[in-house]
């Protein structure tokens, strides 16, 4: 495996390890958020938008699984040097995992 493999090996790991941490607390907040609306219906109506905030980041984190599994596989199957358009669409999955780190 040459220098830039294993630069963009450590990227997709980085990304993913991301990916899963934020789903993990997500999840985490999410499940108490669910306890506490279970103790009546005006807390479902206090923080029910919440909690659909946090259906949004799971969604969003489910897209950027499959679209790094697309990334990875392509890159296994084709054995050579990953697009400029594969390269941005990458950054674009990282700076969006980021960024949505930092809005929390």
């Amino acid at each position: 495996m040459n220098k830039e493999d294993t630069k963009m090996k450590n990227f997709i790991d980085e990304a993913r390890t991301n990916i899963l941490e934020d789903r993990a607390a997500t999840k985490t907040l999410l499940m108490g958020l669910l306890k506490y609306m279970q103790g009546s219906e005006d807390r479902h109506k206090e923080v029910g938008l919440v909690a659909a905030k946090y259906l949004e980041t799971l969604q969003r984190s489910n897209e950027q699984l499959v679209k790094l599994a697309a990334l990875k596989q392509k890159r296994e199957t084709i054995k050579e040097e990953i697009s400029d358009k594969d390269k941005e669409e990458l950054f674009d999955l990282i700076s969006s995992s980021s960024s949505e780190k930092e809005d929390e």
